[in-house]
């Protein structure tokens, strides 16, 4: 098995939703605001290359949106997800899988693409596109808080094209993605996120998505603002954290634009980061 972290480029979201309650004079530090309070992000997402498999982690926002869309979100940067996949000598026809840890715009707009006849349709071809029949219900009919995160263009072609299936919490992925170790549904972020866990070159990997977005999120407090279910998000991460601590797995990071990876050790101050890394360290 061989696993690749893949940018797709880089956006910004205000600093204070990001880091919820927490005061600006402490995140900050971590990652500093424009003159807009806005902070700048990666869209990071996960391949993962195992025999005749070849399963992509989210999709970042893609390129299909309206300029307008496109300018609330400072989208910059020199890379897309089709550029990262070449480089690594791959294209989206021979994407196998796409998992989509959930289906807010900025992990699954690059699902879907804009044909020059203006119809929108999945953007690899080949692929089955994994959700989840609780997180898909939530989704497709959405709360008031997360309608404009849940957009029905990123979201209804999967359907519509016949290439989505639903993952089953209460089953195994013997028969639909046996190169994971297990899937985590967290439901603090949204209904039903789910956290992909590999074994790896003798480590544990996870990729953590909006559970603990960056490094900065790693103190229990660090909770972002567009969470449904603060309080929860708090015990999901104490609960990963702890075991990621005790057993020295990998911590993969989506939205931090400086840090791909880490270790976690306990402190005296709670579990804090340990060690940084890339995927091809390992």
């Amino acid at each position: 098995m061989n696993v690749y972290s893949l940018d797709t480029g880089l956006f910004k979201l205000d600093g204070g939703a990001m880091f919820g309650v927490v005061p600006k004079s402490l995140w900050n530090k971590l990652n500093p605001a424009d003159a807009n309070n806005m902070c700048t992000w990666a869209l990071r997402c996960l391949l993962i290359e195992d025999g005749n498999r070849l399963v992509l982690v989210d999709t970042g926002i893609g390129d299909k949106q309206d300029a307008k869309f496109r300018g609330h979100f400072y989208l910059h940067g020199d890379d897309t997800l089709t550029d990262s996949l070449y480089r690594l000598g791959f294209g989206p026809a021979d994407v196998t899988d796409v998992l989509l840890t959930h289906l807010h715009f900025d992990h699954c707009g690059g699902a879907v693409r804009r044909t020059g006849e203006d119809r929108l349709e999945p953007a690899f071809p080949q692929a089955t596109y994994w959700s989840n029949q609780a997180h898909w219900d939530w989704a497709v009919q959405p709360n008031a808080r997360e309608k404009a995160s849940f957009l029905q263009e990123n979201i209804l072609p999967l359907q519509e094209s016949g290439q989505l299936r639903f993952l089953d919490p209460a089953a195994g992925l013997a028969d639909t993605l046996p190169m994971l170790h297990e899937l985590r549904f967290v439901d603090g972020h949204t209904e039903q996120m789910m956290l992909p866990v590999l074994d790896y070159r003798g480590r544990t990997l996870v990729f953590c998505a909006d559970l603990i977005p960056s490094a900065g999120h790693l103190p229990l407090p660090y909770v972002m603002s567009y969470d449904v279910r603060p309080l929860q998000t708090l015990s999901e991460k104490e609960q990963l954290l702890a075991r990621a601590a005790a057993e020295n797995w990998v911590l993969v990071f989506e939205h931090d634009a400086q840090v791909e990876a880490c270790t976690v050790e306990q402190t005296e101050r709670g579990v804090r980061l340990a060690q940084t890394l890339r995927l091809t360290d390992l």
